[in-house]
């Protein structure tokens, strides 16, 4: 009986089991389906109120089209194979009781495998190929070049556009052929049509018929590859070069072609064999192929290596270098490099600096590496407002002057919110946008050593709100995932505008007036909206109204990679205000890896360094790179415009016939975004790192590679290298101061510190609409004569860190568990030689929070100086008269601590001594004015008392001893009051 009822109750569920698995699964795949196509409606909404739907519907419609080529590309041949083995298998086959066994277990999924194999094998051939539709797109598209390689005489549009379209079709038709005679042979094996017992092969003849025709085809393809392997080696490393050398040329592309050609006889003979019957003579051909595969790819190449090159490699190589050079600087956009000889001064004397007095007046003294803290704390007012960790460097024309500058943007930054402030409405329609550019003088400083703000607070003030810009800035690197805007005119604002105070009447609200964002009016957006968000709240919200916008995908950088795929972005979007509007700047690349002769770099190794961690890239290895695209986005409604900035770049124009309408010409630019365009960083990376090596232009230098440089290490962290910088200064042979970026160089290794080359680039693109400045662009390289060492970066910081006196007054600023932080290290050619300058920070834990600006750090040849101002330390450098301008010349440093001002003989105005200054301002060891050292042994037992005091006074507050920590105290005071005495 319990039998029996069991089997029952298992018996009536099973029915129910099946009922609700059912159930489940079809209403996961509900689910997917209706988030899927949410998240594509969304997306065609989010396009189409940029403007750029033309750009998703392309990439749809290319990868569908694609989908079904790459499916009926690999299913069709499949059905029509297997088809074929299964009606051509013989009727009355004498079968094996093996093979008997496996024909009752097929038979039964027969027609199943019949079709279910080619649409399984074309599924994945179909997404495969959607995958590659930008490679097909490009070859339909592609323009010529009018540039020829140098072996073939081809244009290098073909190795751009067209080759890797060919090998692509030729590597998936010669996988659809291989898996169709897997296929075949497997179909006949079971069937009959080939039969292996007694040591013998039976083959029918349908059966030969079959496999002998696809062996030929893919034979075929085999030689239509190898023939295309003779363009591939212009982009395929050869040794010391990218493409063909003298042995590649000479040995290796005829010995393909011969190759091509034996392997398409072989196939000729594999087709004749379909129909004679006569298997001998295509395998004994398919043997000489190997053989001859290994001869002409392997024993003729080491031959003509061994026997030719090596005894006279000069002779016969330098031709092929000098193709690698000559490529390799186009494609980096190099050829138009002026490089001078420079002889350097190491030498100081008075007025040595007169001439170059407009370049060190804007001499930048705010690192904008260091300086954000700064201006976090002055700058922020509210503590949902943040600014990025690295600062930006632009450029403003003020009282009918150009100023460099060192700005960042007020952005809305949710995390400052305090837990209680972290609702729905709040987070997506209270706070919904940062507020206000904050610019600052590179070149000045205050007294405190602050910086000297032209443009900042709250509300804005400063030589941009006089302008009247818009300040709001609804886009940005940290805005939020989202944020609802928008309302029916006269409806009383929500958003939160800014705060003067405490209250609600200290706080001014706004409503988003612009088009920044689809709309989610209907309730129908509102639930894809919420499916793409997963938040219930936009579906239910009251809040929400006919005229409301979603604003999402914020990240400038991210809004022009999506509507520009092509492109590959630089690392440091920045931020202009032109024509009254926030803007970010954005400079795109195209790059390609098939440029002939050119060779490879990776390009995220390249950019990378001490402020740019090493990035992971979609597309790393290149070999040829343009900044072929200027983007701005609006910070206020998010709108994206393109700018073709090189229309001349075959790869762009290539994207242009595939994303017609998407890309302004330059004459669209306005003068005032032009005056804030700037050469970008990451392209000035790439090519300093392809000059450490293509510097030189003649093969012979090339061969001998006795004068290869590198990038030097950033001096304050050797592992990563030194950043380029951007300055206004005027390089030897140039007219006037210009806004540039530079980069300096060193010998390969590292071992030897000088400096072998100094590397600008003309930042200034004018300021007339439509219209490049002719000199933007231009690379300038002093090439330093070996007849004047040099000291490069790292040596300078050598010698920085390694000067007594210097250590002393570092030591004394760190007194208190203060830290120092060392700036940027400038490297400038003025006064007919290099000088070096470096910005030193101070942030005590005591005052103040944030870095200030306390010393400057200059340096020409092996002469220091180290004083509170640039003004102060270049005279100090150059006898007491540098005839330099600076901007912190008429600045009275203050010692943040005291707020009393500093004398020019290190002592404030109550006679209390400054920390680390010098009676005559001068650390020059041989200088006859520097006072005698201090005595070391005294100097360090008030270092070490101090010290020990610090310790006992921490230790005291950790045991909550008042009476001890007063003691601990008062004997640190005495420690400083004496070092500050030995240090004068």
């Amino acid at each position: 009986m319990t039998t029996n009822s069991t089997q029952n109750s298992a018996t009536s569920s099973s029915p129910t089991r099946r009922i609700v698995i059912a159930t489940v699964v079809t209403i996961a795949v509900l689910l997917a389906v209706l988030f899927g196509m949410a998240n594509l409606y969304t997306d065609l909404l989010w396009f189409r109120q940029l403007g750029f739907s033309s750009v998703l519907t392309t990439q749809w419609i290319a990868r569908v089209v694609m989908f079904v080529v790459g499916f009926v590309g690999m299913a069709v041949p499949l059905w029509v194979a297997i088809n074929l083995a299964y009606r051509m298998r013989p009727v009355y086959a004498r079968l094996s009781s093996q093979l008997d066994r496996y024909q009752e277990v097929v038979e039964p999924l027969r027609r199943l495998g019949m079709w279910g194999i080619p649409v399984l094998f074309g599924f994945f051939a179909g997404f495969a190929t959607s995958a590659q539709w930008e490679t097909t797109w490009m070859w339909l598209n592609g323009v010529a070049s009018g540039e020829t390689d140098a072996q073939f005489g081809l244009d290098t549009s073909f190795y751009l556009f067209d080759l890797p379209f060919w090998q692509g079709l030729v590597g998936f038709a010669s996988g659809v052929v291989i898996i169709s005679l897997l296929l075949t042979a497997l179909v006949c094996y079971l069937y009959g049509s080939v039969r292996v017992g007694q040591g013998e092969l039976s083959i029918s003849r349908p059966a030969r018929i079959q496999l002998a025709v696809t062996a030929g085809l893919y034979l075929l393809l085999q030689a239509v590859s190898i023939w295309l392997d003779r363009f591939a080696s212009l982009v395929t490393p050869q040794g010391r070069i990218t493409g063909p050398d003298y042995v590649a040329a000479n040995a290796l592309i005829p010995g393909q072609t011969i190759l091509a050609v034996v392997a398409a006889l072989v196939a000729v003979l594999f087709l004749i064999t379909a129909w004679l019957g006569r298997w001998r003579y295509p395998l004994v051909a398919t043997g000489l192929l190997i053989v001859t595969s290994l001869v002409v790819t392997v024993g003729l190449p080491w031959g003509v290596q061994t026997f030719q090159v090596t005894p006279n490699e000069r002779a016969l190589q330098l031709e092929y270098y000098q193709r690698n050079v000559d490529a390799t600087r186009a494609a980096y956009d190099l050829d138009g490099i002026e490089t001078t000889d420079y002889t350097a001064q190491t030498t100081v004397e008075q007025g040595q600096l007169r001439d170059d007095a407009a370049t060190t007046a804007s001499l930048r003294l705010m690192d904008p590496a260091i300086i954000s803290p700064t201006v976090q704390q002055l700058q922020q007012y509210r503590p949902y407002y943040g600014f990025q960790e690295t600062l930006d460097v632009d450029r403003y024309e003020i009282d009918g002057e150009m100023q460099d500058t060192v700005v960042s943007l007020r952005e809305l930054d949710l995390s400052g919110l305090g837990s209680d402030a972290q609702s729905w409405v709040n987070t997506t329609m209270t706070y919904t946008h940062g507020y206000g550019m904050v610019a600052a003088k590179g070149n000045e400083r205050t007294g405190e050593g602050e910086p000297v703000f032209i443009e900042g607070d709250i509300p804005s003030s400063g030589f941009l709100t006089e302008e009247d810009y818009e300040p709001r800035i609804y886009f940005g690197e940290q805005s939020p995932t989202y944020s609802i805007v928008g309302a029916p005119e006269g409806a009383e604002p929500v958003e939160l505008d800014y705060a003067t105070g405490s209250g609600e009447e200290n706080q001014t609200r706004t409503t988003f007036e612009g088009d920044g964002g689809p709309s989610v009016g209907s309730y129908f957006h509102r639930l894809l909206y919420a499916l793409k968000f997963q938040s219930e709240q936009i579906l239910f919200s009251d809040q929400i109204n006919a005229d409301s916008q979603i604003l999402y995908d914020r990240d400038p950088a991210e809004r022009v990679q999506k509507v520009a795929p092509y492109l590959t972005l630089d690392s440091d979007p920045y931020p202009s205000v032109v024509d009254g509007r926030i803007v970010w700047i954005i400079d795109g690349y195209t790059t390609s890896a098939t440029y002939p002769y050119s060779t490879q770099t990776s390009l995220s190794q390249a950019i990378s360094d001490s402020s740019n961690p090493q990035p992971n890239l979609l597309i790393d290895d290149v070999n040829y790179i343009r900044n072929s695209v200027k983007a701005t986005v609006d910070a206020y409604d998010g709108s994206v415009t393109l700018y073709a900035w090189d229309d001349e770049d075959p790869v762009l124009e290539t994207w242009q016939n595939i994303y017609p309408a998407t890309i302004e010409p330059i004459s669209e630019m306005s003068g005032d975004l032009m005056s804030h365009v700037r050469y970008p960083t990451d392209l000035f990376k790439v090519q300093r790192s392809m000059l450490g090596t293509y510097h030189v232009d003649t093969a012979n230098a090339f061969y001998q590679r006795d004068n290869a440089w590198e990038t030097p290490a950033d001096p304050t962290n050797n592992d990563e290298l030194q950043p380029p910088y951007y300055l206004t200064m005027q390089m030897p042979g140039q007219d006037d101061p210009t806004f540039s970026m530079f980069t300096t160089f060193i010998p390969e290794g590292g071992e030897r510190q000088v400096l072998m080359g100094y590397l600008s680039v003309d930042s200034n693109a004018g300021d007339e609409e439509g219209t490049v400045r002719d000199d933007y662009g231009t690379l300038r390289m002093l090439e330093i004569s070996s007849a004047s060492t040099v000291p490069a970066p790292g040596q300078v910081q050598n010698n920085f860190d390694s000067n007594q006196e210097i250590a002393q007054q570092l030591n004394v600023l760190q007194i208190g568990d203060s830290n120092v932080s060392l700036g940027n290290l400038l490297t400038l050619p003025v006064g007919d030689g290099l000088l070096y300058m470096q910005p030193v920070y101070v942030q005590s834990s005591r005052d103040t929070s944030y870095p200030l600006l306390r010393k400057v750090l200059v340096a020409f040849g092996d002469e220091l100086a180290f004083e509170d101002t640039l003004a102060e330390a270049l005279d100090a450098l150059f006898g007491g008269d540098s005839g330099a301008e600076t901007g912190d010349e008429d600045i009275t440093p203050v010692d943040p601590e005291t707020g009393e001002e500093t004398t020019d003989e290190g002592t404030t105005d109550e006679g209390a001594t400054d920390e680390g200054a010098t009676d005559e301002g001068s650390t020059d060891e041989g200088s006859t004015d520097q006072p005698a050292p201090p005595s070391t042994d005294t100097y360090e037992q008030a270092l070490a008392d101090a010290q020990e005091a610090l310790s006992a006074k921490q230790q005291a507050l950790a045991d909550d001893d008042m009476v001890a920590y007063a003691q601990a105290d008062e004997q640190l005071t005495d420690a400083i009051e004496r070092l500050l005495e030995l240090s004068e």
